[in-house]
């Protein structure tokens, strides 16, 4: 049985398991009952109604958050030529070719959240897609991070664009800020991250799409929030 610390029991308390609160109510609450001394990550799930076994079901895609995560994400753009430039000049922290691919190879080296691509490079990419995989740095099409517009993307992901992808039990985890941003902007960055990934409902699924939402600092105890809440 997974034991709880004495300040996660403590907060716990002010959650009734049972409710499904407002998302005003839940953002509220995610912010009194933060744990932590340092300034927590208030993060999203989302309990889908999908066969996470099936190709045609799989979610994955992006949101730009519209204030952001709070985190300056470090991003290496695999580029050449006005690519490149064009990158750098949107604020890439790290910009090269087969050079940063064998970096990684050869170095292990990781400094850096994200790797956004350009089409062409994705053949030199996949050599070390065993590599990246496993860290969850691979680029994709579906994420945006593989792309001819490098700048934009660079841009989006400065100012807060995050990847969402299911996990095995239909899940989609993603983060929607810090406890130290206001109430309205946490609001407003969850009501967009609810309305993006349901938009995102594949064709082959049936029925209701959004099983459940619930929300929760880092460390903090889960709130459940009332789908009624979004406009889907």
């Amino acid at each position: 049985m997974k034991k709880y610390g004495k300040k996660y029991v403590e907060a716990s308390k002010n959650v009734d398991k049972n409710k499904l609160y407002n998302a005003e109510e839940a953002i509220k609450l995610v912010k009194s009952t933060s744990t932590t001394k340092f300034d927590s990550t208030v993060e999203l799930a989302v309990k889908l109604n999908i066969d996470a076994k099936k190709a045609d079901q799989q979610l994955k895609g992006s949101l730009s958050l519209p204030n952001g995560t709070g985190k300056t994400k470090k991003i290496l753009v695999i580029a050449k030529g006005s690519f490149a430039d064009e990158a750098k000049a949107a604020g890439a922290d790290y910009v090269g070719d087969k050079d940063m691919l064998d970096k990684i190879k050869n170095e292990s080296w990781f400094d850096f959240d994200v790797i956004v691509a350009t089409p062409d490079m994705m053949p030199e990419v996949g050599k070390i897609g065993n590599i990246l995989g496993p860290r969850g740095l691979m680029p994709n099409p579906k994420t945006g991070t593989v792309t001819p517009k490098v700048g934009a993307v660079v841009e989006d992901i400065k100012k807060g664009m995050v990847t969402y992808k299911n996990d095995k039990f239909g899940n989609v985890h993603t983060i929607i800020g810090k406890v130290s941003f206001s109430e309205d902007k946490l609001l407003e960055n969850l009501k967009y991250a609810i309305t993006t990934i349901s938009k995102a409902k594949p064709n082959s699924v049936k029925g209701v799409f959004i099983q459940n939402i619930s929300i929760s600092t880092t460390m903090g105890p889960g709130i459940k929030v009332d789908k009624n809440s979004f406009d889907i």
